[in-house]
């Protein structure tokens, strides 16, 4: 196997270097070593340190934001993108079903009775904030909440006492999660829908419009398919009072089977990182003078630019300038 050095750097809290999805894949085909002098980095957004490396960089985005390709040499994102070899959709869930795989096994074998599937509690709601977050998602639970409880399990508009320890044992016991995303945005997934799932409850989901690509349709309910959130709660007091229809829905398979698979494996991205290791580039260009990575004027050269557009000949404009831009250096 090709030793392949790499560190990881600006990683969500409590992510491990040595125990995580990255390393666990990677192994399937190279000998991965953690060096502080890597030849590769893979990074995340939660910091800048990312800047420090002059390697080529590999980003992982679980969140909203589309990868800055000045900013970094290949990324792996929600995104429905193509662009040369530089890209690969990986959304979030897909990181989080093999943390599940990996981590807790027991839930893929446990085996929940139709008596006990239908003799749960209603609804459950388990966010530890509102910050940056569509008004949609709160406005849902207090429009549910009108018809039964609905339990909020975490920090965010707790009803139940006090913050919850372990999502899994507490979602399990309600037929219905609400699985509402921060935001809407076409590929963006994260685990909120897979979590529902693997708790064999039914995922009340708004987020990505092209979330069927990846899950089964007849599994959850899509509030995108909808005209009003009241539509969405005549759905869920419909399935609530039908036992028939709720066993139906919750026994459909959640995955779109061999079109999911054929579009997200080990395989597919295990390709992608082959393809960086093999044939190595640098992209990333840093912040030019007066610029940051993202092209854009910081203030200096916004009064350069102000200043210098009162000169009226175009080749004297430009000396001026440079000129202002050489002693601001």
């Amino acid at each position: 196997m090709k030793k392949i050095k790499i560190n990881f750097v600006d990683m969500w809290e409590n992510f491990d270097i040595k125990n995580n999805f990255f390393i666990r894949v990677l192994s399937k085909r190279f000998e991965i070593q953690i060096d502080p002098k890597p030849d590769f980095i893979i990074c995340s957004i939660f910091g800048n340190k990312f800047k420090n490396y002059d390697c080529p960089r590999i980003v992982f985005i679980g969140e909203n934001i589309v990868p800055n390709f000045n900013a970094y040499d290949y990324a792996l994102s929600f995104e429905f993108l193509k662009y040369a070899d530089r890209h690969l959709r990986l959304p979030l869930y897909y990181v989080y079903l093999d943390n599940y795989i990996h981590q807790d096994k027991m839930i893929f074998s446990e085996i929940i009775t139709p008596n006990e599937l239908l003799n749960r509690k209603f609804c459950n709601f388990v966010y530890s904030n509102n910050l940056q977050a569509d008004k949609i998602r709160e406005q849902f639970f207090h429009q549910l909440s009108t018809y039964k409880k609905v339990d909020s399990g975490g920090r965010f508009l707790n009803n139940i006492g006090k913050p919850i320890k372990n999502k899994y044992e507490f979602q399990k016991q309600y037929k219905f999660s609400i699985a509402f995303e921060n935001s809407s945005h076409p590929g963006y997934t994260t685990e909120k829908i897979l979590d529902a799932f693997l708790a064999k409850t039914i995922p009340i989901y708004w987020g990505n419009p092209l979330v069927w690509k990846d899950f089964n349709k007849k599994a959850f309910i899509d509030v995108n398919d909808y005209h009003s959130l009241e539509e969405v709660i005549e759905t869920i007091i419909r399935l609530d009072n039908d036992d028939e229809s709720y066993l139906k829905k919750i026994s459909q398979p959640y995955l779109n089977n061999e079109k999911f698979y054929q579009e997200l494996n080990d395989e597919k991205i295990l390709d992608f990182f082959e393809n960086i290791f093999t044939n190595p580039r640098i992209y990333h260009k840093d912040a030019l003078p007066n610029r940051d990575e993202n092209g854009n004027y910081q203030k200096l050269s916004f009064y350069i630019r102000f200043l210098s557009a009162f000169i009226p000949i175009k080749s004297l404009r430009h000396r001026f300038r440079n000129y202002l831009i050489s002693k601001s250096k």
